[in-house]
């Protein structure tokens, strides 16, 4: 039987994802680095940067027993773990993010939302409103609007 090949996330050293993942296309192993467009202004002018959207993280694709020769790359960190094991992406999403990327974007941000965390609604009901995180799990948010009295609970499908 033929071991299926699946997405992993590898996290690199700073500023090595482009390079890492060139470096593993070269041998042979697939690698993509999403990135987008940003602007950054200085002082006297502002500048086109391609960035990666997910700072120091990179998708590659390998079979369970290639998974170590990643490491044969000068750059190549750590796997991205979940619940004691690689975490795998589906290919569904890797799909997604790539047709989301294809898109016009003029501004990504990619937070992890904690417990305590301080956010604001949008594309619901209650759209605009602040409120706290109070719970985060695998699928789901639970958000104080205190302003309201009431806890919202956003379900991801």
């Amino acid at each position: 039987m033929l071991e299926s090949e699946n997405w992993y996330v590898l996290y690199t050293k700073r500023r090595q994802e482009q390079k890492v993942a060139l470096k593993l296309e070269e041998f042979g192993i697939t690698a993509w680095c999403p990135v987008v467009q940003t602007v950054s202004q200085w002082s006297d002018r502002k500048k086109k940067l391609i960035t990666p959207l997910l700072p120091s993280c990179i998708f590659v694709q390998c079979r369970e027993s290639e998974r170590n020769k990643v490491f044969d790359v000068s750059g190549a960190s750590h796997y991205l773990f979940w619940l004691g094991k690689p975490a795998i992406v589906k290919d569904s999403e890797i799909e997604t993010l790539q047709a989301w990327l294809q898109g016009d974007i003029s501004e990504a941000n990619v937070e992890e939302l904690k417990t305590g965390d301080t956010y604001t609604l949008h594309n619901h009901a209650f759209s605009g409103q602040q409120g706290v995180i109070h719970e985060v799990s695998k699928n789901r948010v639970q958000v104080i609007l205190k302003e309201l009295g009431m806890k919202i609970t956003i379900t991801r499908n």
